[in-house]
């Protein structure tokens, strides 16, 4: 057998398979054989029949089967073996070129277009960085965080004018045009939750309210959407379009959080065994946690703002007939040419990443072994064990266990892309220039969200 490549351009060639008679008749006899071996025909014994007949019935079959299994071994053989780059797999030419007798078996080559992989460079330099965003840890945010704190410890209590984070209950009753209480009218008591308020007018109105206050006012000014305003007045959502838009709402109650106290009572709720003993402490506390859980935001969207510098500024061209061709004759599905120009751009995008993240894993020798894929999915099941207030079991059942889990393929393409993620990110942190950037947490939000 003989491989020939026809250069057609830098990104595409043809493989041509020769095949001669010497290299498949064997094979066909043996199989053949085997064949006659197992046959059943009507009036012969088993193991009986003549080979010539079972040559007339299975002999093309077995001949096309042989042909194929001798061209796929010898395109991957020799693609190995000169170490060609390329993309997705070998297919047959466009014209599907084949020449040779299957009637009379004689030569037989086989052509395959092939698509190379571009060569490229990724495009980071020690001149160039990259802003890397972080949250500033202030003493608002850190006030903020305590006063959060203390309130998942705190109390409700009742009180007597409403405040801007208090829980307003309350009777909402449909009016007529007259303002008056309207007949059969809708009547529902509820709360509203001062804290969620965005409509400033509602917010303005309800301010400084008392018990057996009353107001008129539009319901939906203080409902956060069409579900909420429907469990607030009591009724079905699909009546919430028809509602009115004048309702009375007198207070009956108004509850304030009382925040817990910061005493060592709290300290150890919060912190336990980490010796708290006092608000300096707990502040420092509190500001060391936010550092480190912000740090893993920061680097998540440091992570994203290099992969979006990388598929700007990386320059590479594909084989973009090629690959259309690839991506039809390969899908599961049949994909028409209307869908496949429709998703061809992400498609290229999606391929765009795995080639860069190809070429920096092999530059970098940086691997993903079994013992790490274990590892990961080990402390994944102790990290659910841990939200459900489980302790984890022994080693030996969840290695157990993380090898059931191993068997599903969608779950392993799941722990290897975060696997993946995670040695990204340390590699851009170690290799990539950083520009720290300090951003109020509102800012940090909006721009992780553009993201």
């Amino acid at each position: 057998m003989k491989v020939l490549q026809q250069s057609v351009d830098k990104l595409n060639a043809i493989l041509k398979v020769e095949i001669k008679p010497e290299d498949y008749q064997n094979k066909v006899k043996a199989s053949l054989e085997k064949y006659r071996k197992s046959a059943k025909v009507r009036g012969f014994r088993p193991g009986k029949v003549p080979f010539g007949m079972i040559q007339k019935q299975y002999g093309k079959s077995v001949l096309a089967e042989e042909l194929n299994k001798l061209a796929n071994d010898s395109l991957y053989k020799y693609i190995t073996e000169e170490k060609l780059e390329i993309l997705g797999n070998p297919i047959p030419t466009e014209d599907e070129t084949f020449k040779g007798d299957m009637e009379n078996p004689g030569d037989f080559e086989f052509s395959y277009e092939i698509g190379f992989s571009p060569k490229f460079e990724i495009p980071i330099s020690s001149r160039k960085s990259i802003e890397y965003f972080a949250v500033k840890v202030d003493e608002k945010l850190i006030a903020n965080q305590i006063e959060d704190l203390r309130r998942r410890y705190g109390k409700m209590e009742s009180t007597t004018e409403v405040g801007d984070k208090d829980m307003v209950m309350g009777l909402f009753r449909e009016l007529d045009s007259s303002g008056e209480p309207k007949e059969n009218g809708i009547e529902n008591n509820s709360t509203i939750s001062m804290e969620f308020l965005k409509d400033k007018k509602a917010i303005k109105s309800i301010l400084g309210m008392k018990v057996d206050d009353s107001l008129v006012l539009d319901p939906k000014s203080v409902a956060k959407d069409d579900k909420d305003l429907a469990s607030m007045l009591g009724i079905e959502e699909s009546a919430v379009a028809d509602v009115s838009k004048k309702f009375k709402f007198t207070v009956n109650d108004i509850k304030r959080m009382e925040l817990a106290e910061l005493n060592t009572d709290l300290f150890d709720k919060l912190f336990p065994n980490q010796n708290v003993r006092s608000e300096k402490e707990m502040k420092e506390k509190v500001a060391s946690d936010l550092e480190n859980m912000f740090k893993t935001d920061s680097d998540r969207l440091f992570t994203q703002t290099v992969y979006d510098f990388l598929m700007d500024k990386t320059k590479m061209t594909l084989p973009e007939s090629f690959l259309k061709r690839w991506i039809k004759l390969s899908n599961e599905k049949p994909i028409d040419d209307d869908t496949l120009n429709k998703e061809f751009d992400t498609y290229l995008k999606s391929m765009k990443w795995q080639l860069i993240q190809s070429k920096i894993f092999k530059e970098n020798d940086i691997q993903i072994s079994n013992e790490e894929v274990m590892d990961f999915t080990k402390s994944l099941l102790v990290s659910n064990y841990a939200q459900y207030g489980m302790p984890a079991p022994d080693d030996k059942e969840l290695t157990e266990t993380a090898t059931r889990l191993l068997k599903d393929k969608e779950q392993v393409n799941g722990i290897y892309d975060r696997i993946t993620e995670k040695k990204l990110s340390d590699y851009f942190q170690a290799n990539v220039p950083m520009k720290e950037k300090k951003l109020s947490y509102d800012d940090f939000v909006k721009k992780a969200s553009k993201k």
